[in-house]
């Protein structure tokens, strides 16, 4: 008998037996199996224990027949290309990334010593300043395949549903070593004690943080949030890692920039401080853009126009961008002439 034979044929036989242990064997035998590249045993592996129920299924139920969606369409696999070294980052976030990358190359020197590499990281702060980068760096770095949760995929409408894919979910990445990505991570670990939630979302975070503590280390969870601040604060205790990415000041834009204006074939005059100075507050994201689109114009201009006209165009246009701040501004102003009529 083939020894993929033999390993399904175990977990078959698990499911009279402890059915908890036979999971974690079984997982950490799916893990060995795709990490030597052997996907159709490990695939094997997998669908004989999703056949084997981890509790007795329930004698009354309160929504439909749950939409039988696997762990696999709850997440979209992304090849890391970014390094840690190409993206401009505080420095203990820098730092952290580095040394957790090194923790998981030499796990071996610290499970020697009777240690764990850390494997759980929050990041927070506003969007657009390297947070989902970072993820990707990380996973760059290990060496290891960089999951993204679909949130779509992942929330459902009935009663228990959301909870039932989590689990799915999880029941997968414990399969393989990964970097698994949790984008807007305050949509599923909202503040409990909020009144204005749900009771079905207290439940989805407390199964949420048990799946958490349940990990193995060699699946490396980096969860991102442009709102800390709602987040439940039992969540923040499950990551070892808890780095800010703040936005960046004139100078650290000016740095990014001046990283950009070197891989063009023609530098503009205006010195990357000049043009950081034009743009004002930015995060990363938006300087990117922005430089984005001096170079689509000059191309487009087919060698009529040169880089500095298409500069200074684009910083015309700059000042009538949206933005968030006008936006917050003409609610305001909405607000205000609502109540003047009431009045």
């Amino acid at each position: 008998m083939a020894r993929s034979d033999i390993l399904v044929n175990l977990v078959r036989a698990g499911a009279v037996g402890d059915r908890e242990a036979l999971r974690s064997i079984a997982e950490a035998l799916m893990a060995d199996e795709r990490a030597k590249k052997h996907h159709i045993v490990a695939d094997r592996l997998q669908r004989a224990l999703s056949a084997v129920p981890v509790t007795s299924p329930a004698l009354t139920t309160s929504s439909p027949q749950l939409n039988p969606v696997n762990g696999r369409e709850a997440i979209l696999e992304v090849t890391a290309r970014l390094r840690l070294e190409d993206l401009m980052l505080p420095l203990p976030a820098q730092q952290s990334g580095r040394q957790l990358i090194e923790e998981h190359q030499r796990a071996d020197v610290l499970r020697a010593s009777g240690y764990e590499p850390r494997h759980r990281v929050l990041l927070s702060g506003p969007p657009g300043n390297g947070k989902t980068s970072f993820a990707e760096a990380i996973a760059e770095g290990m060496g290891l395949p960089l999951y993204v949760v679909r949130y779509d995929a992942l929330i459902g409408s009935y009663l228990g549903e959301t909870n039932a894919r989590l689990r799915k979910l999880f029941d997968y990445v414990r399969t393989t070593p990964s970097v698994l990505f949790f984008d807007e991570f305050d949509a599923i670990g909202k503040e409990r004690g909020d009144t204005h939630e749900t009771g079905e979302i207290k439940r989805v975070v407390s199964f949420l943080l048990m799946q958490l503590d349940q990990l193995p280390s060699y699946v490396v969870v980096v969860a991102a949030t442009n709102h800390g601040e709602l987040l439940d604060r039992a969540v923040w205790r499950r990551f070892q890692m808890r780095l800010a990415m703040p936005a960046p000041q004139r100078q650290e834009v000016a740095v990014f920039l001046d990283r950009i204006l070197a891989e063009w074939p023609n530098a503009p005059k205006m010195s990357p401080a000049r043009i950081a100075t034009k743009l004002g507050k930015v995060s990363y994201a938006e300087a990117l853009d922005f430089c984005q689109n001096v170079r689509r114009r000059q191309i487009l201009g087919l060698g009529e126009m040169s880089v500095d006209d298409a500069l200074r165009a684009e910083i015309d246009l700059w000042t009538s961008r949206v933005t968030p701040e006008v936006i917050n501004a003409e609610r305001s102003d909405e607000a205000t002439a609502e109540a003047e009529a009431a009045g």
